[in-house]
């Protein structure tokens, strides 16, 4: 059974809109990338249909969804003219997906006034279909494909060998464990690209954006996975000081997974209907200015998190569950600003054949 992981809704100092800036930021570092693809490997002469479908799966609440969106709208519309396509410019339709649960008021309610689209909302899982076959000409995801469709069973039970006791992530945790959180994956991959290749018009496009792992380097070496370890330890010591019990520890495994360009290859090379038009490393945190700020990097996941770990653990801790985060961060901000220099968000462009 599918499970639901949903960001923080509203307009909140907690909420996914006003702490995703780091995200936007990866999103602005994949622009000029984005319009390359669409410049020189999307074909607008193959399409006959008006309007021009675009979807973003796994939108959350914006404002993210709402520039990644533009930016697309106007790329597509200087290939069109670059060809002399002028007088055939489609009208285009956008399509924001995300989990039903996703707080789809404070999208709708701060979408731009002077966009250059139709909009409408596709609540559902991207773990399965949700458009008519051959409708959509260009989807786009960003920060969502590493979210598991469910915890892999493994973990939780205490006879397996890839039973997570102590911890809460697969980062430090036994080879098992890795193995358990790498098959979930591969599953819902393939769930997810067989159903956007059926969605896909021929000679359509999907690009997106992920968290990542360069090719051999172990997960204690990417960022993200760091802080989901240092979560564990604050969850432990609060455990420790009878806040919480192990048992709840224990019982609690975050559904995230952060792939390498070796395990999406051959996930895509498993589906018949894609090509893969480019795959890049990128080091987004190359950008970034100045050292990492605990209290910033806290709120991000946060606003991320808070909900699983409110379903699990209660509301109760969450404020000193990050206020420790954030004080764990700092005190391993050398850990988490030499790790590998190879990148740690994957930037992938498909083509439907």
């Amino acid at each position: 059974m599918q499970q639901s992981f949903l960001m923080n809704g509203g307009d909140g100092p907690h909420s996914y809109r006003n702490n995703s800036h780091f995200q936007r930021q990866d999103i602005n570092v994949s622009r000029t990338m984005i319009e390359e693809a669409i410049a020189k490997k999307l074909d607008v002469m193959c399409f006959s249909s008006n309007p021009f479908r675009l979807a973003d799966l796994g939108c959350s609440v914006g404002p993210n969804t709402f520039i990644a969106m533009q930016h697309i709208v106007e790329a597509v519309e200087r290939k069109y003219l670059a060809q002399g396509l002028k007088s055939e410019m489609p009208e285009f339709q956008v399509f924001f997906n995300d989990h039903v649960g996703n707080d789809f008021n404070t999208l709708f309610a701060s979408l731009p006034t002077e966009r250059r689209y139709f909009a409408c909302g596709v609540p559902g899982s991207f773990h399965g279909r949700l458009f008519p076959e051959s409708s959509i000409h260009f989807m786009f995801s960003s920060h969502a494909l590493h979210w598991l469709s469910k915890v892999p069973e493994e973990l939780l039970d205490k006879n397996s060998p890839a039973w997570n006791r102590g911890r809460i992530h697969y980062t430090s945790g036994p080879e098992e464990v890795s193995h358990a959180y790498a098959a979930q994956f591969e599953r819902d991959m393939e769930i997810f690209l067989s159903a956007r290749a059926k969605e896909l018009v021929v000679g359509g496009m999907i690009v997106f954006l992920i968290p990542a792992l360069p090719n051999g380097i172990p997960a204690s070496q990417n960022p993200y996975c760091v802080m989901f370890d240092l979560l564990g330890a604050s969850l432990m010591d609060m455990a420790k000081e009878g806040l919480i019990s192990e048992a709840q520890v224990d019982s609690f495994n975050l559904p995230i997974h952060v792939a390498s360009p070796e395990q999406m290859t051959e996930m895509v090379d498993r589906n018949e209907c894609l090509t893969i038009e480019r795959m890049e490393l990128v080091d987004s945190r190359s950008k970034l200015v100045g050292p990492i700020n605990g209290k910033e990097c806290a709120m991000c996941l946060r606003a991320g998190l808070e909900g699983i770990f409110t379903q699990h653990f209660g509301s109760g801790i969450i404020d000193q569950l990050f206020d420790r985060l954030s004080k764990q961060i700092m005190e391993s901000s050398h850990q988490l600003e030499s790790g590998n220099k190879e990148g740690t968000l994957l930037f992938v462009v498909l083509r439907r054949k």
